[in-house]
Order: C-alpha cells, then structure tokens, then sequence
C-alpha cells in the first residue's frame, strides 16, 4: 500500500463521511437541494447512512482490501445515481457536485489497484 492510496483514500472516506453526515443532520442547504432534485424525504436517512457506511468501509478496506473494494464500489454507485437524480431534475448546473465527491472514490479504487 503507497503513501498516495492511503491519503487518497482518507480523503475519500472524509468526504464521504462528511456528505452522509450532512444529510444525516439535515443541513438546510442540502435539505432544499434534496427537496430540489424530488428526492422524496422517507429516503434521505437510507442516503446518508449508505454515504457514512461507504465512508467506514474505505477506512476499513485500508487493513482489509476486499472491504474497500466493496466500499469503493457503492460509493461510485451511489454517487453516479446522485448525478443521475441531478440530471433528470434538471439542474445541470449541479452536475459536477456528485462528481467532485466520486472523484477520490474512483482515484482511490485505482492507485489500490495499481499496488
């Protein structure tokens, strides 16, 4: 395991964690962005538990890869449906959000990979 999968990899699992806790808490702005895309409300706990959990299973996929693997494969499929959601509510202009949250997702699944 490189020094570069395993900051990438924290990162990701920051992020992620911080994305499943902001639904979780129901911060205001990310309540209106949900009540925006018509993501219906009875979801939202599911939503930000998936996020926290894929976060905990990146940490965890650190001592045990297959773990992460797994992890890193909901997050990227979780994240992807979130720019689905976006896309189909017609808010192109949010596109790059699900996105930016995948990106050390998908960079740490490579540089796992790659060691």
């Amino acid at each position: 395991m490189s020094v570069a999968h395993t900051v990438v990899t924290l990162l990701a699992a920051a992020m992620a964690g911080y994305s499943g806790a902001v639904v979780l808490t129901r911060a205001e702005w990310i309540v209106k962005a949900l009540t925006d895309y018509r993501v219906p409300e009875a979801w939202w706990p599911w939503l930000g538990a998936a996020k926290v959990a894929g976060a905990l299973g990146l940490l965890a996929g650190l001592f045990a890869p297959v773990i992460g693997t797994a992890a890193g494969i909901g997050l990227i499929l979780y994240f992807t449906g979130a720019a689905v959601t976006v896309a189909r509510a017609r808010w192109y202009a949010h596109l790059p959000y699900p996105l930016v949250y995948a990106a050390p997702v998908v960079a740490a699944m490579a540089l796992a990979a790659s060691s």
